[in-house]
């Protein structure tokens, strides 16, 4: 156009290209604050996937869709390298599984170890609901035995109402005769893992493990009281802020309210899967 004086339609067709083309501005947005914000989640939560960082985002308003994210979260180096079990494909579970269809159906129980600063011995009981995925109680001591299990179980059902089962292994607080006496008053039915097999109890196992990653290995715990303390803290993050891929991304609190609201076969949730294959 500058050397010969052609119009800009001449030019183009002689190049054989088209005027959007040719008059095309990039409207991409600066990416720089998303990736912040990526790094910022991560650093917190080190072990949250693209997809979890990513409803965390569109909570925030961030409107990006998972594609972009999941760019960003690999160009960070971000990316989770979980080592999975290998799986024989053959292998059926000897029993079926007994699945929640209700809020108090089924709860699921569990001890955690862990320890203070300075080497002192720390034991966790942790009651979880499996329909909604609440952490119903994370019970914090030194010594824990039967009759705590009884008063933290009594104190759940005082403000929430009996379950019909409750799961656990074998362990002595849990087999012990005041935990009988609790559930044979209360009408509540024991049911005992095989030994040997913590898949019986896979959901709490679970839930142990996430406890664990982000919050017993990223916290020093300086006394009994600053234990309970920040690990209450983490119970109810992780029971309102922290979505749950096995509720379709809602947290267990959203879901919890939505079947309190609605009767229970309204409420849609996808199967319970084994504690590898969730996460």
């Amino acid at each position: 156009m500058q050397r010969f004086g052609c119009s800009q339609r001449q030019a183009l067709r002689v190049v054989r290209m088209s005027a959007s083309t040719y008059l095309y501005v990039s409207q991409r947005k600066d990416e720089g604050l998303l990736k912040s914000r990526i790094k910022e989640i991560t650093d917190t939560r080190v072990h949250y996937g693209y997809r979890r960082v990513h409803v965390m985002l569109r909570r925030e308003g961030h409107m990006d869709n998972v594609k972009r994210v999941y760019r960003l979260y690999r160009e960070e180096g971000l990316s989770l390298r979980l080592k999975r079990p290998r799986r024989n494909k053959a292998v059926q579970r000897r029993q079926p599984k007994q699945l929640a269809h209700a809020i108090n159906q089924i709860w699921s129980m569990d001890f955690v170890a862990d320890a203070l600063f300075d080497g002192r011995k720390l034991r966790m009981l942790t009651v979880v609901d499996l329909f909604t995925r609440e952490c119903l109680a994370i019970d914090v001591g030194q010594s824990l035995k039967g009759e705590d299990v009884a008063r933290v179980l009594t104190a759940i059902t005082e403000a929430r109402g009996l379950p019909c089962t409750i799961k656990s292994d074998n362990g002595s607080e849990f087999i012990s005769k005041v935990m009988d006496k609790w559930a044979y008053e209360r009408g509540v039915e024991l049911d005992f893992s095989r030994p040997g097999k913590p898949t019986d109890n896979a959901n709490v196992e679970s839930f142990n493990g996430r406890l664990r990653q982000e919050c017993l290995n990223a916290t020093w715990f300086m006394s009994l009281d600053d234990a309970r303390g920040k690990i209450e803290a983490w119970r109810r993050y992780y029971n309102e802020s922290r979505p749950h891929s096995a509720l379709d991304w809602a947290t267990p609190a959203e879901f919890a309210r939505r079947c309190w609201l609605q009767p229970a076969t309204a409420i849609s949730k996808e199967p319970e899967i084994s504690t590898f294959e969730r996460y």
